[in-house]
């Protein structure tokens, strides 16, 4: 618990310290944490299910605690809904699909010689 505990804290922290540095109308900041954190949890899925570089307590650290709190489907929400329809709907799009893609690199890449 106090991994995750840790972790959680360490991913809000992080992701606050990204949107207040990508001010503007659109929520860059939270476009960039959610695509982020999607690449390294595709990693780290990937490492779990195939390799041995992390062990449990450092996937609770990462994953768990760290990645859950960095990145943020309620924010993306808020956000969105706060948006005009077009950017909002640029905003889901873009969201779902670089996010998406971003979690298939990180799985690429982290099995790249496994």
């Amino acid at each position: 618990m106090l991994l995750v505990a840790l972790g959680g804290f360490a991913g809000a922290v992080a992701r606050w310290s990204v949107a207040t540095a990508m001010p503007g109308t659109f929520p860059w900041g939270t476009l960039a944490v959610n695509v982020t954190g999607s690449f390294l949890l595709g990693a780290l899925v990937q490492n779990g299910r195939f390799g041995t570089h992390f062990s449990t307590q450092a996937r609770l650290l990462l994953a768990t605690g760290f990645l859950s709190s960095f990145t943020t489907y309620s924010t993306f929400a808020a956000e969105t809904l706060a948006l005009d329809p077009p950017l909002g709907a640029a905003n889901v799009v873009g969201t779902y699909g670089l996010g998406l893609t971003a979690a298939f690199l990180g799985q690429h890449v982290a099995g790249v010689g496994e």
